[in-house]
């Protein structure tokens, strides 16, 4: 086993670890969690998109912009939080126009806001939340990993050659069947009842988690960059290990809170919503 091998497998026991924990003790222990991958998040995005060279105050902006998002995670509500979010994309958007500059400000701080939103959301601090935090988790990861075997197996045509010339059909395909598997699977675990609406909601996360690994790489290759950083020994960046589950997550959040106000339900943690409990 070479050298780079075994720091790779090291630190993706540390970062599994870490990550579990937080999420078995939940409340505060994952929000804070949650605010640091946004941060780090912001970190690199603004990395790769160079806005330290071409704008930055904006980058000061952003950094302002996400952090506040993120303290509006720990100490406030969701609502509050969504509308702090809001506030702050929309001022990084007038700041781009105003100043004549690229959006890509304005897409990090919605990017990394709405990255420590969700994950704090879907956890919360209740034992659905814990359930539902570990759906997402299992549908992201057995997407992730199930697509890249699939498709060296398989092979075939290719899913976005422009974007990520090594993602193909086969594995797309075969990552969402597994990602259904291995959410229904958790589902079933803590639940006697199941219905296919359970089904369709890991369907439609995989299928996120999977647009969000491509919306990645299609980053990268515009910005002509391999890894979002090198913050974890072996795996690159932390965009590289949470791209897909962010977008699963960003998905997660938007239909919780459709379901909140389009059906004008009563406010619920969003977990509960994502499941139906």
């Amino acid at each position: 086993m070479s050298q780079e091998l075994k720091l790779r497998i090291l630190s993706g026991i540390v970062l599994a670890v870490l990550v579990l924990s937080a999420t078995w003790y939940g409340a505060t222990a994952f929000a804070v969690l949650a605010v640091l991958i946004g941060l780090l998040v912001f970190f690199e995005w603004s990395r790769m998109t160079r806005l330290g060279e071409t704008d930055p105050e904006g980058r000061a902006l952003g950094w302002l912009a996400v952090a506040a998002t993120g303290a509006t995670v720990l100490l406030a509500d969701l609502e509050t939080t969504l509308v702090t979010l809001l506030a702050f994309v929309l001022l990084a958007g007038a700041w781009a126009q105003a100043r004549g500059r690229s959006h890509w400000l304005t897409g990090g701080v919605l990017y990394s806001g709405l990255t420590a939103v969700a994950l704090a959301a879907i956890r919360g601090d209740t034992a659905v939340g814990l359930v539902a935090m570990l759906f997402v988790f299992a549908v992201v990861w057995s997407t992730d990993i199930l697509a890249y075997f699939v498709g060296r197996a398989i092979g075939g045509p290719k899913l976005a050659p422009r974007i990520s010339p090594g993602k193909t059909w086969s594995g797309a395909i075969g990552g969402a069947f597994f990602g259904i598997v291995g959410g229904v699977a958790v589902y079933l675990s803590y639940f006697s009842t199941f219905s296919v609406r359970i089904a369709l909601l890991a369907l439609a996360l995989s299928c996120a988690s999977q647009v969000g690994d491509l919306f990645e790489s299609f980053i990268k290759r515009r910005f002509g960059v391999k890894d979002s950083s090198h913050l974890i020994p072996g795996h690159g960046g932390v965009m590289d290990r949470v791209d897909g589950l962010v977008f699963a997550c960003f998905a997660a959040l938007l239909l919780a809170v459709a379901e909140t106000y389009l059906y004008a339900g009563q406010a619920r943690p969003v977990g509960a919503l994502l499941l139906g409990q």
